[in-house]
């Protein structure tokens, strides 16, 4: 079982970018984006196979801010086996993950039971309600993003996921912009920024 997934094909040794959309979007939503971040990179943006009344997701919820558990742990073994044969296919020395809301969330769930799949993070308005266990990030560079008056992710969230990875042992970076749930113009380059560091 794979996803549908729109793939650009990169230079030998390049790092491999995996970019995850937000409910609503699909395998368009970051895919050229992912591409101008890295010169040369090969790009995969898998599809949500998830719908919400036809907003595609990675994962199931309740209702805002609830999550279905048992439907989360199935999105992550899928895209943890994704992201691993995606790697291995491309041979890439390095992977970069960006989400952005859903794909976020996904991406950080992975992130804490496979902490070595993923090298750089970068987790844009992600909402995390519930407890992550302890694990060592070393070696991992992790990127928040988050709007200061975000009404679905609210701030206080934001920080304690922040403060997880920082006390985990992750280089974290956290970017506010002032608006909302929305990606800012100046959250772009901190993105463009948190990537070009490595």
């Amino acid at each position: 079982m794979t996803y549908t997934a729109r793939r650009t094909a990169g230079l030998a040794g390049h790092p491999l970018v995996v970019t995850l959309h937000g409910t609503g979007g699909d395998e368009n939503q970051f895919h050229d984006f992912g591409g101008a971040l890295v010169a040369g990179a090969h790009v995969t943006s898998p599809r949500g196979d998830v719908s919400e009344n036809g907003a595609l997701r990675y994962f199931r919820r309740v209702a805002e801010g609830q999550y279905d558990m048992a439907d989360l742990q199935r999105a992550v073994d899928k895209l943890a086996a994704f992201i691993a044969d995606e790697r291995t296919a491309t041979g890439a020395p390095r992977v970069i993950a960006l989400g952005y809301s859903n794909g976020a969330n996904v991406l950080a769930a992975l992130s804490f039971q496979h902490p070595d799949l993923v090298d750089d993070l970068a987790l844009l308005h992600p909402l995390i309600p519930f407890d992550p266990p302890p694990v060592d990030f070393t070696g991992r560079r992790v990127l928040i993003t988050a709007g200061k008056h975000d009404a679905i992710c609210p701030s206080g969230q934001t920080v304690r996921l922040a403060d997880y990875y920082a006390h985990n042992h992750a280089d974290l970076s956290l970017f506010w912009n002032d608006g909302g749930h929305s990606i800012a113009g100046r959250e772009i380059e901190a993105i463009r920024a948190f990537v070009a560091q490595d």
